[in-house]
């Protein structure tokens, strides 16, 4: 029986993308594209999302690539305009699970500093969740499995009980490791769909 469940944040709570930020920015998708493929990377993100200093790293890629300063300054000093709202029907969604009486907790990649300032005040989905583990605070990023072991510990609460759902399928290949349950998050009305078989 199910009496846990897991939520990613980015992309399954809430809408974040820095093309939001870099198609204005290069007025064309295309040169985002080649921006975010090459300079600014995911590999590059998940450094900040493991909890190192985003100014420190922004510096230091500024001296790698100096004819990108101004942009890649942005990354930081810009980074509200990645953020869209909630994913449309996940309030209803998660405030419905809260009242069938399950408990809800989430497990997200993030840096702490972003998350904690921009983003968890900011939309209130976050309030109905009973805890978290933040990638940025733990120094862990999934896929490790060592951070789920940090949630599960911390929350005193079984793989075995517990369903977990993300957008990035590597993160559920290690959570299925462990025992959760998962599902892979496309939409709102496609995760209530999927609910059905566990809860």
């Amino acid at each position: 029986m199910i009496k846990n469940i897991i939520l990613d944040f980015g992309n399954v709570l809430v809408d974040w993308n820095p093309h939001y930020l870099y198609d204005d920015v290069f007025g064309s998708k295309r040169k985002a594209d080649w921006f975010l493929n090459n300079i600014c990377t995911a590999e590059w993100n998940a450094k900040m999302d493991a909890g190192a200093s985003f100014r420190r790293e922004v510096v230091l890629l500024q001296r790698k690539y100096p004819q990108w300063a101004s942009e890649i300054e942005l990354y930081d000093t810009g980074w509200w305009r990645m953020m869209r709202g909630t994913i449309p029907g996940m309030y209803s969604l998660v405030s419905e699970l809260k009242e069938t009486g399950h408990a809800l907790y989430g497990l997200s990649n993030w840096n702490d500093k972003k998350f904690r300032t921009y983003v968890q005040s900011s939309y209130p989905v976050f309030g109905l969740l009973d805890g978290m583990v933040i990638s940025g605070e733990e120094k862990i990023n999934k896929p490790d499995e060592r951070l789920y072991r940090i949630l599960l510990e911390r929350f005193n609460i079984k793989a075995e009980d517990s369903l977990f759902v993300d957008d990035n399928p590597d993160n559920l290949v290690t959570a299925e490791k462990l025992g959760f349950k998962t599902i892979l998050f496309v939409s709102a009305d496609a995760l209530r769909r999927e609910l059905v078989s566990y809860l």
